[in-house]
């Protein structure tokens, strides 16, 4: 069975709605997996946008997620830790979702949201890691993966 990821907000390819983003509430959208692996002991979700001006820029890092979970909700809280899920600092300098907020004018960002299967039950990092921390601890333990990609646009 293939992994997939999926939103009630926006369709792979498609416009992330403004309450999403910066120019709207900058709550997280509600996202859905199925297809995981039966031996999967903990999931992570990344998110973000390589197409900003100074290189890939970090929206959201989302780690030691249950093995039964299938999802997040909608404006899922901001907080470090979240019960035992955890979440890492982003380019926005804090734990949690930072919804799109391109430079105007900069054209069409591509935000990819991408949730990891892994073989560990929690990943060893300190409080406070940061998104690339979680991506290089998580990658050795990936079983299986799924992407949904949303665009946005401020001009």
């Amino acid at each position: 069975m293939t992994m997939t990821l999926t939103s009630t907000a926006f369709a792979d390819g498609e416009r992330i709605p403004e309450i999403h983003s910066c120019d709207g509430a900058d709550i997280s959208p509600p996202l859905a997996w199925s297809g995981a692996p039966a031996d999967v002991r903990s999931f992570a979700l990344l998110c973000a946008d390589p197409d900003a001006p100074g290189g890939t820029w970090t929206h959201w890092a989302v780690f030691d997620i249950a093995a039964d979970a299938s999802g997040l909700r909608q404006d899922y809280p901001k907080d470090a830790r979240v019960g035992d899920v955890r979440q890492a600092v982003t380019d926005f300098k804090r734990p949690g979702y930072g919804g799109p907020c391109p430079p105007r004018g900069h054209g069409l960002h591509h935000y990819h949201f991408r949730v990891l299967a892994l073989d560990v039950d929690r990943l060893d990092l300190h409080e406070g890691a940061s998104f690339g921390y979680v991506s290089a601890a998580a990658a050795p333990h990936i079983l299986a993966q799924a992407t949904l990609t949303g665009t946005y646009t401020r001009d």
